[in-house]
């Protein structure tokens, strides 16, 4: 099955449609399957006074509250449709995290078949009741939590109308950078397989090698953020991958997933004109005569494979020679 992947844009458009637009295209340019932003009315995620996360201080203006930095990377209706719009043209997916209910209603009336939802709501039973109502396909990042919650989310998406088969949970850590000692990525099989459910990666980490791991690991669906430059002004840019970072990182999984094949052992469509090349036969060890029997001291076993099997071996010996045989001339 091949890997969904999504560019996380998230909030790294700044509030600029002509920036969005960029980022679209360079998602577009990646070969990304989906593009992503987030969606909030900034007084229903957050109370005035919130303060910042600590990589968010670090990559934005300290003295800001959490809410006067949202408030300037809300995207408004139209801005919404004008995005769905530029994505419908550039063929790729368009996505959106909502945050709020105002916000999943927005989505849901703009026809996503898609409902990503954060971390931060795995723990939001009304907002999880209201995703699942909707029996659309859901993407559940599980970020800051343990198995317990996931189960008890998975619950409820379930029980409000969400077919399991159409739920992926993506292992995720919230850090800004993730550091590596902190992926845990065998997690992320583990929900896979407790759960019986389809899973992947939300990656915070900085370079792509983590997210080509996970594919290795099983991981159906991948996300991860970019940026079209790291040094811009907002939260999330530092811990993005640029673009030229994102389409490497696109190829890599692509390439990944040839590698990983059916699973079954043979030989390989490319491989098998070596097998006459590399493998060996059982061949005369000397110049044998008609009438000699074969023997340990008058056989060997050289190169090229296009005789006896070695595996032969034993079945040979003992035998009597039907014709003459010169030295490294094949036994047949």
């Amino acid at each position: 099955m091949k890997v969904f992947i999504i560019a996380e844009a998230g909030v790294n458009h700044n509030g600029s449609l002509e920036l969005a637009k960029k980022l679209i295209d360079a998602a577009v340019e990646a070969k990304a399957d989906a593009v992503k932003f987030q969606t909030f009315k900034t007084e229903n995620l957050v109370c005035k006074d919130t303060q910042k996360a600590d990589y968010q201080k670090e990559t934005t203006n300290a003295k800001e509250s959490q809410f006067e930095m949202i408030k300037k990377l809300e995207l408004d209706i139209e801005a919404h449709h004008t995005l769905l719009d530029y994505c419908k043209e550039k063929k790729i997916l368009f996505l959106s995290t909502p945050f709020d209910h105002d916000s999943i209603e927005l989505l849901n009336e703009l026809g996503l078949d898609i409902f990503k939802i954060p971390s931060g709501e795995i723990t939001n039973l009304p907002y999880l009741q209201h995703i699942g109502s909707l029996n659309k396909k859901v993407i559940l990042s599980t970020g800051m939590s343990n198995m317990d919650e996931i189960q008890l989310a998975l619950g409820v998406l379930i029980q409000a109308g969400t077919q399991k088969e159409n739920i992926t949970v993506l292992h995720a850590n919230t850090q800004y950078p993730t550091p590596m000692c902190d992926v845990n990525l065998k997690a992320m099989q583990t929900i896979g397989k407790t759960f019986d459910i389809k899973y992947g990666y939300s990656d915070h980490t900085l370079g792509i090698e983590v997210d080509i791991a996970a594919v290795a690991l099983g991981a159906c669906c991948i996300e991860k953020h970019f940026t079209l430059d790291k040094d811009m002004e907002g939260p999330d840019h530092k811990a993005s991958l640029e673009p030229e970072e994102l389409k490497a990182m696109v190829q890599t999984i692509r390439n990944i997933e040839q590698a990983l094949g059916n699973g079954v052992k043979q030989p390989s469509p490319s491989e098998i004109k070596n097998m006459s090349v590399v493998r060996k036969s059982i061949v005369a060890k000397q110049a044998i005569k008609k009438g000699e029997i074969f023997t340990a001291e008058n056989l060997t076993i050289k190169r090229p494979g296009t005789g006896i099997n070695p595996m032969n071996w034993e079945v040979v010996l003992g035998q009597i020679a039907q014709r003459d045989y010169q030295e490294d001339e094949l036994i047949d």
